[in-house]
């Protein structure tokens, strides 16, 4: 049998477009994974709106408290006393924040929710800069829709301040965190059917 008639001699190109096939095939099932994985949270979230806001509200505490000593650590390090002076400052600075929250965290609601408010918006930014980069692929608007939906929920979260800190948080957390999930396992089926149609003109 020549080379020319084989699928998998490299004239033909049929390693090439198989390894292809196998790499879109891997990034899509991961795709499905983690876009499912985010529509479970993002619906959790829902359910539980003050609960979800509560957690991130502590999240933030721990984090910034965990910022503080880490300025602290740096402090040690830094040139001259000035830098560590500066670097003792904001290590005090995270900490007696990051105690607050995890005091009251019902307090930080509102600079959480303003937190995510820039969140979302940074977020629309870059879904929809995504959908159009990838329009050559299967399901390209589903990013771009997500990311529209991202943008519609700061708008929401700016309206409602700060009355609806107290639910807003959570609630639009998790329809953003469902959105972007949907949107992940719409792009890895299309990715999917890719492979199969690559598959195909392989064999």
């Amino acid at each position: 049998m020549s080379s020319e008639s084989n699928p998998q001699s490299p004239r033909s190109g049929g390693v090439p477009q198989a390894g292809l096939a196998a790499v879109t095939h891997d990034s899509g099932r991961t795709l499905v994974g983690v876009g499912i994985v985010l529509s479970i949270l993002g619906l959790l979230a829902i359910v539980f709106p003050f609960v979800t806001g509560l957690s991130l509200s502590i999240l933030l505490g721990i984090l910034l408290v965990v910022g503080g000593f880490l300025h602290v650590a740096n402090a040690f390090s830094a040139p001259g006393w000035s830098g560590s002076v500066v670097q003792i400052v904001l290590a005090v600075v995270y900490v007696v924040a990051g105690i607050a929250l995890l005091a009251n965290p019902t307090v930080g609601l509102v600079t959480l929710t303003l937190l995510v408010l820039a969140y979302f918006v940074v977020e629309g930014v870059v879904l929809i800069g995504m959908g159009i980069a990838l329009r050559s692929e299967r399901n390209w608007a589903w990013s771009v829709l997500s990311g529209g939906l991202s943008l519609v929920l700061a708008a929401l979260i700016w309206l409602g301040l700060p009355s609806s800190a107290a639910w807003a948080v959570g609630l639009l957390f998790g329809v953003n965190l469902l959105s972007t999930g949907i949107a992940m396992v719409m792009l890895g089926w299309g990715s999917d059917r890719s492979t199969e149609e690559i598959t195909q003109s392989v064999a």
